[in-house]
């Protein structure tokens, strides 16, 4: 399919200065969000990850089973929305979480860095569905994103999606770190929703810069700007670099202030989190908390 035409219906990116306005008035804002009830929710909202090359079954198979045990330890707070593996670890996290509303996303298409044949993408994705993965990860092709060739890297984002069925949720990578600039990583979040994506993701957290409030500020527009254009609703992920609970409750407030408080579920709204985990838990309960 082609893509590029469609971009020409939407308006252009905001400039660098304009989106480091509406990030210092966004932190501002994000002060009344530092309270109990709004780190419970994020907590909710976090894909608990682990994508370490020290990952084995013993150590997946733990960590899944401190986060399954969680709902009989910690009762008075709504669990993480998921657990984020490499697709090899998808069943042992199944069998680790069995019984529990848990849900089990997959990286999958080559990732982090999805250099390789299209063909090898789509059937690491399948594979992963098969084994029970109820929401996939993929990252755009950034390198066709930085030469011009966008037909290409949202077709291949298309292709992909062809290999899940309806109900599993596709969340695409635009590595925003990479473009770099508004425009870039406005034109990649819509490519990839016109391409099919349930939910646009900041990063892939394998590179220097990772999640930014201004790359979410401008990826929450292109969500509210497609959502007016198509009726669909897109989600947002922010992956990468959210450590604290100050953290999470900033991209809370973008998400809240740019999409509207309709988006402030886990059907929308995502945290990619390894570390932050801890730390939203100790601002919950007001002491220190190393669960995992």
């Amino acid at each position: 399919m082609e893509y590029v035409n469609q971009l020409n219906a939407y308006d252009s990116a905001w400039t660098a200065e304009q989106v480091d306005k509406e990030v210092a008035r966004l932190k501002q804002a994000a002060k009344r969000n530092h309270n109990t009830e709004v780190y419970k929710f994020c907590y909710s909202a976090i894909d608990l990850t682990t994508l370490a090359c020290t990952d084995s079954v013993t150590s997946v198979t733990e960590f899944a089973r401190k986060a399954a045990e969680f709902y009989q330890k910690y009762p008075h707070i709504p669990n993480v929305a998921s657990i984020c593996v490499y697709p090899a670890f998808v069943e042992t996290v199944g069998l680790a979480v069995d019984g529990t509303p848990m849900r089990i996303t997959s990286v999958g298409g080559g990732f982090p860095a999805a250099q390789t044949f299209l063909e090898v993408k789509a059937l690491e994705v399948a594979m992963a569905v098969e084994n029970g993965a109820d929401e996939v990860d993929i990252v755009l092709n950034v390198g066709r994103m930085l030469t011009g060739e966008y037909d290409e890297a949202a077709n291949e984002v298309e292709v992909i999606r062809t290999e899940m069925d309806a109900d599993v949720v596709l969340k695409v990578i635009i590595e925003s770190g990479a473009l770099k600039t508004p425009k870039l990583i406005r034109d990649a979040s819509l490519l990839s929703m016109l391409a099919g994506a349930d939910f646009v993701k900041t990063s892939t957290g394998k590179i220097d810069v990772a999640a930014t409030p201004e790359a979410a500020v401008v990826m929450c527009q292109a969500i509210r700007d497609y959502h007016a254009k198509t009726g669909r609703k897109v989600g947002f992920k922010a992956a990468g670099g959210v450590r604290t609970a100050e953290d999470a409750a900033l991209y809370y407030t973008i998400v809240e202030e740019i999409l509207g408080r309709d988006w402030l579920t886990t059907d929308l709204f995502r945290i990619g989190a390894s570390s932050a985990a801890n730390n939203i838990l100790t601002a919950i309960e007001g002491k220190e908390v190393k669960y995992f």
